[in-house]
């Protein structure tokens, strides 16, 4: 065989992300709101979509641009910010989904592909997947099974794209992330969000009933409640207006964010005890959590 007739390996890498491509793009949508700006969506379930949150700006005129040049009326079926995640009903017709990454497949350097759809068609990003982590809270409360962040610029049209694995299998949904840094939402984060979008509208998160502000006194730093519901969870705990937080079940309050994290879907209807420093003596609580009332 000569040098001549070799195969050529770049030829060939390139014609298998080529392919693909055009695999996930069948499963890629664009969402168009009131705004004009396009934005990617994927088929997730017949007549079901999932897009990036914060990026549709309103619930209502939506429509999609199927895969197949069709447009379609889309509507919300429910949105939740803490995982960046929104659901979409729309007449999508029959399709195969893509196939999920098993969660443990991919790691810190393996090779991902970026797939959006846009005003002009469908667009691709090629890159690493920079940092595979453990579960994280994003800054809005939401629990992320994984941190995956990803080594690839990130068009504004391809968030809410697929992101694929080398095998052409689906691990996660394209978002921007902290300084604009290309991430992920894991797969298997959007299945645990759409099944409560589906069937409630909203996914559920804990509520206390507390408006908090960091405070340090001597070596303690814990929450003050500054306002409290007389009905709320805490309120009818007996939680009163200028008690320290310390604690949340043993484990330290140092902020805001600490607290919001901990009220996340499974904190519903759970009972905890809360550590209170209150006119200069501990106390301990027992509060029963309540789910937040819908926006």
């Amino acid at each position: 065989m000569t040098e001549a007739s070799l195969p050529d390996p770049f030829a060939a890498f390139s014609d298998r992300v080529a392919a693909l491509t055009a695999a996930a793009a069948a499963r890629v949508v664009a969402v168009h709101g009131r705004d004009g700006r396009a934005r990617s969506g994927l088929l997730w379930a017949e007549g079901l979509v999932v897009t990036a949150e914060e990026a549709l700006e309103r619930d209502d005129e939506l429509s999609l641009t199927l895969p197949d040049g069709r447009m379609v009326p889309a509507t919300l079926a429910g949105r939740d910010p803490g995982t960046d995640v929104a659901l979409l009903k729309a007449a999508t017709g029959a399709f195969a989904p893509l196939p999920l990454a098993p969660p443990g497949a991919l790691a810190t350097g393996h090779l991902v592909l970026a797939v959006g759809r846009g005003e002009y068609g469908h667009g691709a990003a090629f890159g690493l997947a920079s940092l595979v982590g453990g579960p994280w809270r994003s800054m809005r409360g939401g629990r992320l099974d994984r941190r995956i962040q990803l080594g690839l610029k990130l068009d504004p049209s391809a968030e809410g794209g697929a992101v694929l694995d080398h095998a052409g299998r689906l691990v996660g949904m394209a978002v921007p992330g902290p300084r604009r840094r290309a991430m992920a939402i894991p797969a298997e984060t959007i299945q645990r969000a759409v099944e409560q979008l589906r069937t409630r509208g909203r996914v559920a998160r804990g509520y206390l009933g507390l408006a908090m502000q960091p405070v340090q006194m001597g070596e303690l730093r814990g929450l003050i409640v500054v306002g409290v519901d007389p009905r709320s969870p805490a309120g009818l705990a007996g939680v009163l207006l200028g008690d320290v937080l310390a604690a949340w079940d043993g484990a330290p309050l140092g902020s805001v964010r600490d607290m919001l994290a901990r009220l996340d879907p499974e904190s519903v209807g759970s009972t905890v005890t809360l550590d209170i420093v209150r006119a200069g003596l501990p106390q301990r609580v027992q509060v029963r959590i309540g789910e937040r009332a819908a926006a």
